[in-house]
């Protein structure tokens, strides 16, 4: 289900084979080069980066009021045997199609809803005849680590267990589905609230009509999320994950209402 993208918030902008949106209540100067990680390095505002499939930039802008925000830059690359033949070009077919695009009108919606996901900033598409590139700027969420860094160190209290699982029901209930819901896309901030990162290709799915199918999604979700629990474990040496920690975060998950 396609989202819309609020003009009271975003702005649009175009530039020869350049469009997007951006945040016009965050940024006061913006420039379609803040999508690229050398604007940032020209202004020594890279405060740091991590390695996926590419490597995503965590910068930090200041606007006009000399308040400083922290945010996350990260360019769309394909994952998988696909992504070692073509490694970021995807088929052009609408600008509301693109990844770029779909993931930050669901982010929007998600920050509509209150839900702990990042915030979106700004994208944009680059369109080479058929096919394009595409990056995003998002909100950081500070002070926090994935699960899996988190659980390599120590062990959680039952009580955050069922924290996150009560937070993924929150998601689910709005309809949210996450591709690729795993351990590196769960974090804790420093408080222990949870939060969920990460929602290329996620999707907003209201099928109340069919309850089977509104299950299976989920189901399915969550089975994931378990499979890349028991990946950590069997990988890593230290890893504090058990099936009681599964049990618990399930309990969590079927506890919460809204």
């Amino acid at each position: 289900m396609n989202q819309t993208i609020s003009s009271e918030q975003f702005a649009q902008f175009s530039q020869g084979n350049i469009s997007g949106f951006f945040s016009k209540n965050l940024i006061d100067d913006f420039s379609a080069k803040m999508l690229e990680p050398s604007y940032w390095q020209q202004k020594n505002a890279v405060t740091g980066s991590a390695q996926g499939r590419g490597t995503t930039w965590f910068v930090a802008y200041n606007d006009s009021n000399n308040i400083s925000h922290a945010w996350v830059l990260r360019h769309y690359y394909r994952g998988g045997l696909m992504g070692k033949i073509i490694n970021d070009s995807y088929w052009f077919s609408g600008f509301a199609n693109t990844r770029a695009a779909r993931e930050f009108a669901l982010l929007s919606h998600m920050q509509t809803l209150q839900l702990p996901a990042p915030e979106p900033i700004a994208y944009r598409v680059i369109r080479h005849r058929l096919t394009y590139q595409a990056d995003l700027l998002s909100s950081r969420i500070q002070n926090a680590q994935d699960l899996v860094a988190i659980l390599s160190k120590k062990i959680l209290a039952d009580n955050v267990w069922q924290r996150i699982g009560a937070t993924i029901k929150r998601f689910h209930q709005q309809g949210i589905y996450h591709h690729d819901l795993n351990s590196h896309n769960i974090l804790l901030d420093d408080k222990e609230q949870v939060f969920l990162i990460d929602f290329d290709r996620g999707e907003l799915r209201q099928s109340k009509a069919d309850l089977t199918t509104d299950a299976r999604w989920k189901h399915a979700n969550m089975a994931r999320l378990q499979r890349s629990f028991l990946k950590e474990f069997n990988k890593i040496t230290q890893f504090n994950f058990t099936k009681k920690n599964w049990q618990t975060l399930l309990t969590g998950y079927q506890n919460h209402t809204d």
